[in-house]
């Protein structure tokens, strides 16, 4: 069945051999250069193939016939961006699937990002596509890059037109990704929303004007291994291996927030500490545009978490910060910046940590002067009990975490439909979503009433920061103008991807996080 290997002198695998056909990217470019001196013509598949379905079994077939012989190369699963349950199979795996079929002659895991490197490694005759990329669009960028890198070489890319299928589909309703609750869901929300209109909403707000008020806050994750107990005192004794920081807080918002519009204004407050100062400038994305206060008698804020590095535990965190009341001039100062051109910005998040940044001279700027106010208090260690919601007295939009809104009423078991109607009031507020974890989220507006939407994060890696990512999805989609479930339905597919990663490690991405609300809504 494959002669062609015989003539460059390759021995077809034998019955079992399956393995054998993988070979390495730079292995294969000795077989493709030796083939092309034979005369032989190369054509390469590029994909995921994760699972592989008829649909990929026809386009192989057809891309054979654009020459004698057909390498297939499989995207890495570190490279995978179909969302963070994904891929279903790994690499190896996926990859003797693709050997598995008689039509392919060799198979590579391809070791960059990109099939680009691929192509320049390979140099094959002919890049062959599937139908659905002839028309040229595809949202990463890649088909472009791939084509003019295989053209440079004197090939030259081709489509193939054949029954197409969508693995992502036949794995959001049939492999058990999701809960049973999530895929009937999806089912149901693709039936009453168009995804191409879901995945438009955030491509219509690139030139929203967007300013982000709140705490500055480093996330700094020190990895440890654990040693045993002290042997004079019952206290766990640990190895310290390593540690990261992240910009958290109103930072981490204002970078989820550039991936998606063209300019992002930040005001918050930092220490007096240049290397602090530094290291925030250097994490926010070029996007933002920070105008920064000092406090001279307190730190940046430092939130330090002691972590267990095989499994991820938390052991305990220690906070540096001073979140006494700021000095008066220094708070009139801060709302006196939090307020100048307030009423030139479509849309205004107070991200209130409740660690003393924002004060009430700039809770009334905001509240008075805002076109569109959206509000976000958290509650944690350094203010539980001490801050809610009702310190504000209005908003456009509020996103809080059940715990939150429950504190805010006082009631720990109450329906929370019924405290979140009388938040409403109190707020005089139209639009509201309740964060709820692995239960998704409950929203709320006047024009629709209540809807819930499950979760579909797959890996918890860690909470942190995922309620920072679905408060700046859904924001946005409060200026798009969209069905208050249609922002809690994005909200929580960022969310999913804020948990798959240890804190605030990685901002969204646009690209990637649409391509993962597609793939979701196939």
């Amino acid at each position: 069945m494959l002669p062609t290997r015989d003539a460059i002198g390759e021995s077809p695998p034998q019955s079992g051999g399956v393995r054998r056909k993988i070979l390495p990217i730079s292995r294969l470019a000795g077989i493709v250069e030796e083939s092309s001196s034979k005369g032989l013509k190369t054509v390469h598949c590029h994909g995921v193939f994760d699972p592989i379905h008829v649909g990929h079994i026809r386009h192989f077939e057809q891309a054979r016939k654009f020459g004698d012989v057909l390498v297939v190369t499989v995207t890495p699963d570190r490279h995978v961006n179909k969302g963070p349950h994904r891929p279903i199979f790994p690499e190896q795996l996926r990859a003797e699937a693709v050997a598995a079929l008689e039509v392919v002659d060799y198979v590579g895991i391809n070791e960059w990002p990109t099939a680009v490197e691929c192509i320049r490694a390979l140099k094959p005759t002919v890049y062959v596509k599937g139908g659905e990329f002839r028309s040229g669009f595809d949202r990463t960028g890649a088909l472009g890059a791939e084509a003019e890198a295989v053209e440079s070489l004197g090939g030259r890319i081709d489509f193939t037109d054949d029954i197409t299928f969508s693995a992502s589909r036949l794995v959001n309703r049939h492999l058990g990704v999701f809960s049973e609750e999530a895929r009937d869901y999806l089912i149901d929300f693709t039936a009453r929303f168009a995804p191409a209109d879901v995945v438009s909403v955030l491509e219509r707000v690139q030139q929203t004007k967007v300013l982000v008020v709140g705490d500055a806050i480093v996330d700094e994750y020190v990895y440890c291994e654990a040693i045993g107990k002290s042997s004079k005192e019952p206290t766990l004794v640990v190895k310290q291996q390593f540690m990261e920081r992240f910009a958290g807080g109103a930072l981490a918002v204002a970078n989820h927030l550039a991936s998606f519009v063209d300019r992002v204004d930040l005001v918050t407050m930092l220490g007096t500490d240049e290397h602090s100062e530094r290291f925030v400038r250097d994490q926010l994305r070029p996007q933002v545009l920070p105008r920064f206060l000092h406090r001279p008698d307190a730190p940046t804020i430092l939130k330090r978490r002691y972590v267990e590095s095989y499994f991820l535990n938390k052991l305990f965190e220690v906070y540096e910060l001073e979140d006494t009341r700021l000095d008066p001039a220094l708070e009139d100062a801060f709302a006196l910046e939090a307020g100048r051109g307030l009423e030139e910005y479509d849309l205004v998040l107070a991200c209130d940590f409740g660690h003393g940044t924002v004060g009430a001279p700039t809770i009334r700027r905001l509240c008075d002067g805002a076109r569109y106010l959206v509000l976000n208090t958290q509650s944690n260690a350094g203010n539980l009990g001490y801050h809610t919601v009702s310190h504000y007295p209005r908003a456009d939009f509020v996103c809080v975490a059940e715990n939150e809104m429950r504190l805010e009423a006082r009631d720990r078991r109450g329906d929370l439909r019924e405290i979140m109607l009388q938040v409403a009031e109190r707020l005089h507020v139209d639009r509201m979503v309740v964060t709820r974890g692995k239960h998704g989220c409950l929203t709320y507006s006047r024009a629709d009433g209540f809807r819930e939407v499950p979760a579909f994060a797959g890996q918890v890696v860690d909470r942190v920061g995922a309620g920072d990512a679905f408060l700046s999805v859904a924001s946005l989609c409060m200026v798009a103008g969209v069905p208050m479930e249609v922002a809690g339905f994005i909200g929580n597919v960022a969310g999913a991807e804020a948990v798959a990663t240890v804190g605030n490690r990685t901002p969204l991405q646009r690209a990637t996080f649409l391509r993962h609300l597609e793939h979701l809504l196939k």
